[in-house]
């Protein structure tokens, strides 16, 4: 989903439908006295060093803005101990280290060299970092809404610092218990009412081992010692967590030195961490870790689902389990497109998604090799494309050895020669201008500049005899397609166009961290949507929407998502053929088709990650089911707003 303003174009992203995700996050505890990293590694600033680069690995994940958040151990009172500088705009991760870093220029090279001065009389000096990357889901773009956001308090045991990767669906009831607790949140937001209802508790847990040791004796300032000690993190995340419904990695850090990253119980959001002597690392993706910490694939952990990583201060690491784990549902949209595709098991996974599509392709093509051209569209599917000509190379192989089995002379050289070099023909057709933007009030100026993302190699195609097949990722709203890819592959005059999505026909919306969450928007249901119409069902669109009302008035473990109801009439071809004819604009001469990738071959392809919702309608939380009637009532009156 290329997003356009009234006056602008600005085409970024690297899929035809490019679609806004949910952020990254990592999280440093250096194990060792800073002291000891200067002398090993030259630097005091090696923990901030490590937190640049994870941040800048994972970039892909956040171009709303980033933040930074560190906590020193072990500060007297009156001294700032928590550090935090937020950054938006095009430059956000050059800015905001930038401005981090620029706190030592004024620093002669013995202060550079002595941690205790630094620690002392400079910001960002920490044993516990924090660093976010904001990809705004929903609402306005502004530095108040990039993470990592503050809880402050004098009691320093009472300071909270949160940054996460998460969307909830039930925030109204989130927010309505924390005014049931006395509280006056300042806003209703996902971030905020998380933030304060593990902050409740946390006051709660304070308060709790306050009150045992005042009853002993001891004094105010004595009982601080006993609360770093004795604070019980599992026992606060198990009880704010307890009513969280959605996808969710939410990290945290204590004022005093206690750190946790928590992972909803389904597992729908990543979270990685490594951990030895001298340093805990969390990150959002593997191999984000692997080269900032030079480790290997077998070193780094996965938190597991439902589980948080907890660190306290005296540097005691464990993994501990605070909800119960349901059917693990693990994003596929993070195999697709989401994560960088240099994690060696979704490397393998999009090459497999490329290569099961290999069949039905050939099949679409009548296994003409000779008059057939391969290719993609950039980037991200690249890889499944790899995978598709590995596919199609094993069945090029099989028609090989089938010809030279049925010729009359096996000794026939020239025969056998002419058979080996039959190939699988792959070119780079589609070719991504560079970043273009501009600012046009015409809208026929700004639909002739959008027709134009893309350009085309020419001179490779036979007119009217060739057959182009581009493979994508996914495909969302078909917005692109129509107007830009289509269009500008029409121009090299193929006989045939066929695009194919490694994805699945999107059908439903999200509601965990990605911003699909009205129904409108999906080029599937519209073609669904007017095939009822066409073929005089209009009264299945009613009775669904008369369903999804009175889903409304059920308690939510009763709620059933009755808008998969809509599509039950038609087939996946049917669907398929209908939004062929939606993205192929007037005028466009070549025939074209559309191939989806299936559900079964993606969970083949994706064995150990079965979060499919999007394509199934088979949400792995509760909440769910809620958001997607909504989103089929919102689309029937016409509201335009998000479903949860």
């Amino acid at each position: 989903m290329h997003f356009f303003s009234s006056h602008s174009i600005d085409v970024d992203g690297n899929m035809s439908d490019q679609i806004k995700h949910e952020c990254g996050l990592a999280m440093i505890r250096l194990l060792k006295p800073l002291e000891f990293y200067h002398q090993k590694y030259g630097t005091a600033l090696y923990g901030l060093n490590k937190l640049q680069l994870l941040l800048q690995k994972q970039r892909n994940r956040g171009q709303d803005g980033a933040g930074v958040a560190t906590i020193k151990f072990d500060i007297p009172p009156g001294n700032r101990y928590i550090s935090r500088h937020r950054s938006i705009g095009s430059s956000y991760l050059k800015d905001l280290f930038d401005s981090i870093y620029g706190n030592f220029n004024d620093c002669s090279p013995e202060q550079l060299s002595d941690v205790a001065w630094l620690k002392k009389n400079k910001p960002y000096i920490g044993e516990l970092l924090l660093g976010h990357l904001r990809y705004g889901t929903h609402g306005a773009n502004n530095i108040e809404t990039v993470h990592p956001f503050l809880r402050q308090n004098n009691w320093i045991s009472r300071n909270l610092v949160c940054a996460g990767n998460f969307n909830l669906t039930n925030i109204d009831e989130l927010f309505n218990e924390l005014l049931s607790f006395g509280q006056y949140p300042k806003e209703v937001s996902d971030t905020v009412t998380v933030m304060e209802k593990i902050g409740h508790f946390l006051d709660d847990e304070v308060q709790r081992i306050f009150d045992w040791y005042k009853h002993e004796g001891y004094s105010n300032i004595e009982i601080n010692k006993f609360i770093e000690k004795e604070l019980d993190i599992r026992r606060i995340l198990t009880r704010s967590s307890r009513r969280f419904d959605g996808g969710y990695v939410i990290a945290g850090l204590i004022g005093h030195g206690d750190a946790f990253v928590l992972r909803d119980p389904a597992g729908i959001r990543p979270a990685y961490y490594y951990h030895d002597d001298e340093i805990c690392v969390v990150a959002s993706e593997r191999p984000a870790l692997q080269t900032c910490l030079d480790i290997r694939y077998f070193q780094v952990k996965e938190l597991q689902p439902g589980n948080a990583l907890i660190i306290k201060k005296n540097g005691e690491i464990s993994e501990e389990n605070i909800k119960e784990v349901t059917e693990r549902k693990s994003c596929t949209f993070e195999r697709i497109y989401f994560s960088r595709g240099t994690d060696r098991d979704i490397y393998l996974e999009r090459k497999n998604l490329g290569r099961l599509l290999a069949p039905r392709i050939l099949s679409a093509v009548n296994h003409d090799f000779e008059h057939t051209i391969f290719s993609f569209i950039p980037n991200t599917a690249e890889v499944s494309f790899f995978g598709l000509i590995e596919g199609l190379n094993e069945e090029l192989n099989q028609i090989k050895a089938q010809k030279i089995a049925t010729l009359e002379d096996r000794s026939d050289v020239e025969a056998i020669n002419q058979i080996l070099q039959l190939r699988v023909r792959s070119e780079k057709l589609a070719v991504k201008d560079e970043k273009l933007r501009t600012f046009i009030a015409d809208d026929g100026a700004r639909n002739q500049m959008v027709s134009h993302i893309y350009d085309v190699t020419y001179g490779i195609v036979q007119n009217e005899v060739d057959t182009i097949v581009l493979i994508d990722d996914s495909i969302v709203r078909g917005t692109t397609l129509r107007d830009s890819i289509i269009y500008i592959l029409s121009k090299l005059r193929p006989k045939r166009i066929i695009i194919v999505s490694s994805a699945p026909q999107i059908r439903y919306p999200d509601c965990y961290g990605i911003d699909m969450s009205r129904m409108s928007e999906f080029i599937a249901f519209k073609a669904t949507i007017d095939l009822l119409k066409e073929s005089g069902q209009q009264a299945l669109i009613d009775e669904v929407y008369r369903l999804c009302k009175e889903e409304e008035q059920k308690p939510l473990e009763k709620m059933v998502n009755h808008v998969k109801k809509i599509y039950e009439p038609f087939t996946e071809e049917e669907i398929s053929q209908r939004i062929a004819s939606l993205v192929t604009a007037e005028g466009i001469e070549p025939e074209v088709d559309v191939i989806f990738q299936t559900v079964d071959a993606l969970h083949q392809a994706c064995p150990n990650d079965k979060g499919d919702w999007y394509f199934t309608g088979d949400y792995p939380t509760l909440g769910g089911v809620r958001v997607v009637n909504r989103a089929f009532i919102n689309y029937i009156e016409d509201v335009k707003e998000r479903s949860y």
